[in-house]
């Protein structure tokens, strides 16, 4: 998809009223929203995914209500949340059991048989024990001696939000950014996606900053220590039992055994995910308000409508590895120099977006109620909540960009700017 703007006037199937668009993306009416989505139905997402849309669907506009009427929404340690660290301390408890009779089994004088059992009940809960994170392996990671700029900055953001500073910074090529924990204590890290972090700017970049460390204030049930880890032991139990593909006759009997505990497993996480969607669904939006104080309430916004025109980043970035694998090998030089220059041309994309696919993503977004994953309020609520608080965030943004500061940034972060480049160039897009 090029950077350059091409024009196209054409009447309105519908209205005929004038269009005016940009060939290189949908062409639709502003006045009767013709052609305003014409992405495809998304295919069939499963049981438990269409639960948690729904969930993060209906509890995004009942938030959005009591946040419009005043509420200072803060985190509450309410009955669900009762109900879900008891249900995700049972969870953990026959991961014990397991464990407990694993060992049982081992040393009650059964002779071979108690052996393998025993061996065969600790590695179900070896493999079902909750763990650690760890630092990501093959992608650069940066210490405080590598980035101090870059480390200041979040430092003073995580100061604004409330919070401790991370303790590393992980790059890669996705178009996201996240916040984690990693190691047996806990530290915390930041994974930064080099893609969203250079076509921000950097008020919006703060805002970024501001909205993955806030997750670390909130209360999300889901990344808790005990919720969180029970959620991902039972989606590694519901993959355990999930259904052999084309079986053969012995495989069908095992697809038989493996019904009612996959209903029973399916049924603990769809409970799960109703005790918590309304704590998640809280912390997003918490989250987008500490954006909006850290960094301003435009920044935030305009951090919100970047995430709207993530797809069409991700075929860009897929065009130019194409592009680049056409080409063939060059030069050591060549690459390092075609890897620099990516994020200039992807820079001078974002620049020449139209407002009016901004728009489109927009309406269409509140047409499908888009949202990001399970997790997530539809956008359109987020930006609508963000508006709504303007006039209360008027004060000066807690943390502001130094003249200074994005040069020294850009040159800590170069060596692994230019890595993700050659990554992406060879069509590694991350997840």
């Amino acid at each position: 998809m090029s950077a350059i703007a091409e024009e196209t006037i054409q009447p309105c199937p519908e209205c005929d009223s004038e269009i005016r668009g940009d060939s290189r993306f949908t062409l639709w009416c502003t006045a009767c929203d013709w052609n305003v989505d014409p992405a495809a139905p998304e295919p069939d997402l499963g049981r438990l995914e269409r639960a948690g849309r729904a969930l993060a669907r209906r509890h995004g506009e009942q938030l959005l209500t009591e946040m419009l009427s005043g509420s200072d929404g803060r985190p509450r340690r309410d009955a669900s949340a009762v109900a879900a660290t008891v249900l995700a301390s049972a969870v953990h408890g026959i991961t014990v059991a397991l464990a407990v009779g694993g060992v049982w089994c081992m040393v009650a004088g059964w002779g071979g048989a108690g052996i393998v059992a025993g061996l065969v009940l600790l590695a179900l809960a070896w493999l079902l024990a909750p763990r650690p994170g760890r630092l990501p392996e093959g992608r650069p990671v940066l210490l405080r001696a590598d980035a101090p700029e870059l480390f200041a900055l979040v430092d003073d953001v995580a100061r604004a939000v409330g919070t401790p500073s991370v303790h590393a910074i992980a790059v890669n090529g996705s178009i996201n950014a996240a916040v984690t924990t990693y190691g047996i204590r806990g530290r915390r890290l930041l994974i930064l996606g080099m893609p969203l972090w250079e076509i921000l700017t950097p008020e919006e970049r703060i805002a970024l900053l501001g909205h993955e460390l806030a997750h670390y204030a909130n209360g999300d049930l889901r990344n808790g220590l005990v919720v969180g880890s029970a959620v991902r032991s039972l989606t590694v139990w519901h993959d355990i039992v999930r259904p052999i593909a084309h079986p053969t006759g012995l495989e069908l009997i095992v697809n038989a055994l493996y019904v009612l505990p996959r209903l029973v497993i399916g049924g603990l996480l769809i409970l799960l995910l109703r005790l918590t969607s309304r704590a998640g669904i809280r912390a997003e939006y918490l989250a987008d308000r500490m954006a909006a104080h850290t960094a301003s309430t435009p920044a935030a916004v305009g951090l919100m409508d970047r995430l709207l025109v993530t797809e069409s980043l991700g075929v860009w970035l897929r065009t130019e590895a194409n592009r680049a694998a056409l080409r063939g090998p060059r030069s050591t030089r060549n690459a390092a120099e075609r890897a620099d220059e990516l994020w200039e041309r992807l820079t001078a994309y974002v620049a020449s977006i139209p407002e009016h696919e901004y728009e489109r993503q927009r309406r269409a977004g509140a047409r499908r109620g888009h949202q990001v994953d399970a997790t997530h309020p539809p956008t359109h609520l987020r930006r609508a909540a963000l508006l709504a608080g303007q006039s209360e965030a008027a004060d000066a943004a807690a943390v502001t960009p130094q003249a200074h500061e994005s040069d020294v940034i850009a040159t800590e972060l170069a060596t692994a700017r230019s890595e993700v480049a050659r990554r992406l160039l060879r069509g590694a897009l991350d997840d």
